[in-house]
Order: structure tokens, then C-alpha cells, then sequence
């Protein structure tokens, strides 16, 4: 080995040691501040983010990042609030929800912007496992009783168990609340039947009435005309 390459030899190492110091010593830096982190309600502070020191990670579940507002995940429905208009079941592009609705003898209530509720729901299920999170049933809701929360840990063992039920209405009452339709129908058409007698006496004098002027008409015969034949020349 030359004196030139012995002199480049011991250049370069020295510049490796000396690299490698300088990012030691961040890691040192940062090591020796680690013993100090931000406390849970620092969370939700807009400069949370800008703290350089202190631990980075968070004791979930106790510690959570802050979520925007605009965020979505679970679905939710104010069922207080639904006129059952089955809107967001048919805007749905994975048909994740599942709406059966009842109809009322009367009206049953007010929603909280005053829209008339007529409809009960006797059966309200959204598949969150099917879900993407477009959230155009939201947008389609009159009422906005229907909207998208900030809870997005919700994992099941079961899929099965991703079926949220909104109904108030247990399937006895449901099953009630359409018998008595069924009723109230019935005897809707039982006193329209009634107020509207069928008097046969004069529907008999009308069809008799009726015989007679179609047979005084006459028939109308078409008649053919003979064919003459041209006699040749």
C-alpha cells in the first residue's frame, strides 16, 4: 500500500466515525427526551402535532388521534327523527341497509325539524361488513337523522355481529302494528261499501231499457256489389 492510499484509508474511516457521531448524537438527544411525553388531553390540541419532543406513541385504546369532523365511519340513525322514506336504502350502491316499513292509521309523531312521521319502522338494519363508506345515504336523508360517527373501532369475532339494529318497534309490536292495518283497511272498505247501496231494481229497469233501444235500431247489412264483367270486343 502506497502513502497515497493509506492517506485515503484513514481519510474515509475518519469521516465514517465521524458521520456516524453526529447521527448518534441525535439518537442520544432524542433518547434523553423521551422521558417526557405530552399528556392524553395535549390530544386534542391544534399544535399537537407540532411538538417535536416527547414520546410518539400512544397508549391506545386510553390515547386516540384526534379525528375530523367531516370523518367517516359508522353508520347512525336517529330513529326518533326517521320518516322512513327508505330514501337511503335505495341511493345504497351495496345495498347495506334494510328498511321495512309500516304504515300508520294515523299520523304517529314529529320529527325535531317537524316533518310528519306516518311510517314505523318495524324493521332498520345496516350492514356495516358490507359498507364502503361512500356516505350518499347521508346526503339523501330529509331529516338528517341518518349520519356517519367518529367510531371506527368496531371489530367483531362474528361478522354477523356488524348488523347494527336501529327499529324502536320490537317484531311483536311490529307484527301488531300490521294487523292493526290490515284492520282499520278492512273496515275502510266495509263503510265504503256500505254508504254506496246497490240499488238493482233500477240497474234491472236500465238494462232492460237498454236491450230495448239497441233492438229498435237497425242492423246495418253491408251489401256486395255484383261484378259486371266487360264483354270483349
Amino acid at each position: 500500500m502506497n502513502k497515497k492510499n493509506q492517506n485515503s484509508y484513514w481519510k474515509n474511516l475518519w469521516y465514517g466515525l465521524k458521520t456516524s457521531w453526529n447521527g448518534l448524537k441525535i439518537s442520544i438527544r432524542h433518547f434523553q427526551k423521551a422521558n417526557k411525553r405530552n399528556k392524553p388531553n395535549k390530544l386534542r390540541n391544534k399544535n399537537y402535532t407540532e411538538e417535536k419532543n416527547g414520546l410518539v406513541t400512544f397508549f391506545y385504546p386510553y390515547e386516540t388521534l384526534p379525528i375530523p369532523d367531516n370523518a367517516r365511519y359508522r353508520l347512525y340513525n336517529e330513529i326518533e327523527d326517521c320518516i322512513v322514506c327508505d330514501k337511503c336504502a335505495k341511493v345504497c350502491p351495496v345495498d347495506c341497509i334494510e328498511i321495512e316499513a309500516i304504515k300508520a292509521t294515523e299520523q304517529i309523531g314529529t320529527t325535531s325539524d317537524g316533518s310528519p312521521i306516518r311510517l314505523y319502522a318495524g324493521k332498520f338494519d345496516i350492514d356495516m361488513a358490507k359498507c364502503c363508506y361512500c356516505g350518499l345515504c347521508t346526503t339523501v336523508c330529509p331529516t338528517e337523522c341518518l349520519t356517519m360517527t367518529k367510531v371506527y373501532d368496531y371489530s367483531e369475532f362474528d361478522v354477523t355481529d356488524m348488523r347494527y339494529h336501529f327499529t324502536n318497534l320490537s317484531p311483536e309490536k311490529a307484527q301488531e302494528k300490521k294487523d292493526l292495518l290490515l284492520q282499520f283497511q278492512k273496515e275502510k272498505a266495509e263503510k265504503i261499501a256500505a254508504s254506496t247501496p246497490i240499488n238493482t231494481e233500477s240497474n234491472n229497469q236500465n238494462e232492460e231499457k237498454n236491450k230495448e233501444e239497441s233492438s229498435k235500431k237497425p242492423i246495418f247489412r253491408p251489401k256486395i256489389k255484383p261484378i259486371i264483367k266487360k264483354e270483349e270486343e
